[in-house]
């Protein structure tokens, strides 16, 4: 055999095995922990640590995610903040980098990456959203300067270990974070999905286990609690980002500075005061959920009577149904073509209608900001009262749980 022979045979070994010699099951385990700990790079240090502060990480792990997201995303840390900052601070306004409500849920799903490369060229969005991010030489000179060297390193680290398949790993990782960050985060996260909270956005979770996306799938909850390092709030949602910050932190390599606060009661005080407003006002997001709960009991309620009364399948019965789904929800969140046929269902019930009022009254109690706090707590003294002499048990029943709340501190 010739010695070009014996060139050109390894040369098509090599192009069909890599130096790894791996089987396709390996290719795709190999792939699968590559595109993780890329997500895991994205939600532990770009997301919570670096844009919201939600956690300090040791100087060692942080600049490992620094590197492995050079690499493997080319993303500059500085820009991926700034524009992720911009989005809460516009949230579904004109000025959001990537809303669905902006630019329509097709766009953002399909062109999402595209949309951040466009925002990402703003220097004004820079200057006023990307500070305190990393600034030492070594992002000065390779990671923010040299931005596709480094996927080009993972291209050539890919096609050593694998030959030519290594080509098809590696467009899988450059397709990873566009797909599911900037297309099903930003899409999806703002469309479709549940809501534990009724946030000032449309944002919805996804799913309640997050893992496939590091824990972002939670994205109603994130929005809810910007600032918090662990996502899920509810006891049958999973947010595997939290479990790796949780191990970082019992290693020493992390700090948890803040998570979503929890409501707790106490001894019911005779009359609501400054620390019960100053509670209600910290938890309002869950106490609004529960006060959902009890309108959407309400509703459970009125349409059983209509069921035992042999009037299912009426107007009232139908109107009744979509007030079980949107009463929940605040006024400007509804559909405005529902809105008619939802007030129809509140006018046939005094008792509906009472719960979706003080529902109004009760959130004006943190959304008005020309209001003395003496006065708010005045004002939250006579909703108990008026809700204690309403003789409806679920407002009843909620005045007492106000009259109970503990502030954060305690």
């Amino acid at each position: 055999m010739s010695e070009f022979s014996i060139v050109w045979d390894s040369l098509v070994d090599w192009l069909a095995n890599g130096m790894a010699d791996a089987a396709w099951w390996q290719i795709v385990l190999y792939t699968l922990a590559l595109t993780h700990i890329t997500i895991a790079s994205v939600t532990i240090f770009l997301h919570r640590s670096q844009a919201h502060r939600a956690l300090d990480l040791h100087p060692a792990v942080a600049h490992f995610f620094r590197f492995w997201l050079w690499m493997t995303t080319g993303m500059v840390t500085k820009e991926w903040v700034a524009i992720h900052r911009k989005h809460h601070a516009k949230c579904e306004r004109e000025e959001d980098p990537h809303s669905p409500q902006v630019f329509g849920i097709r766009k953002v799903l399909l062109e999402g990456s595209e949309l951040y490369r466009t925002e990402a060229k703003n220097q004004e969005t820079l200057a006023k959203y990307g500070h305190n991010t990393p600034d030492d030489w070594i992002e000065r000179h390779l990671y923010s300067r040299y931005t596709w060297q480094g996927v080009g390193l993972m291209l050539i680290i890919n096609l050593a270990l694998f030959g030519a398949v290594g080509l098809t790993v590696w467009a899988v990782q450059m397709l990873w974070i566009p797909v599911t960050a900037a297309g099903i985060i930003n899409g999806i996260g703002h469309y479709w999905g549940y809501r534990n909270f009724e946030a000032a956005d449309a944002s919805t979770n996804i799913f309640p286990w997050g893992i496939v996306i590091g824990g972002e799938e939670l994205h109603n909850n994130h929005h809810t609690y910007p600032t918090s390092a662990k996502l899920s709030v509810k006891k049958y949602e999973f947010d595997i980002g939290w479990l790796y910050i949780r191990t970082l932190e019992l290693l020493g390599l992390a700090k948890v500075r803040k998570v979503p606060p929890m409501l707790k009661l106490g001894e019911v005080r005779p009359v609501p005061d400054a620390h019960t407003l100053e509670a209600i006002v910290a938890h309002r997001y869950e106490l609004m959920a529960r006060y959902g709960r009890a309108l959407k009991a309400a509703c459970r309620d009125e349409l059983r009577a209509l069921k035992d009364a042999g009037a299912e399948n009426t107007a009232k019965w139908r109107q009744l149904r979509l007030a079980k789904r949107w009463l929940h929800r605040d006024e400007d969140r509804i559909p405005s073509h529902l809105r008619e046929q939802i007030a129809h269902a509140c006018a046939h019930s005094p008792a509906l209608a009472k719960l979706v009022a003080m529902r109004a009254e009760l959130r004006q109690l943190w959304t008005r900001t020309n209001v003395s706090a003496e006065q708010l707590v005045a004002d939250l003294q006579a909703w108990c009262k008026r809700a204690e002499e309403s003789g409806i048990a679920a407002l009843q029943d909620f005045a007492l749980k106000i009259k109970a709340a503990q502030p954060v501190r305690a």
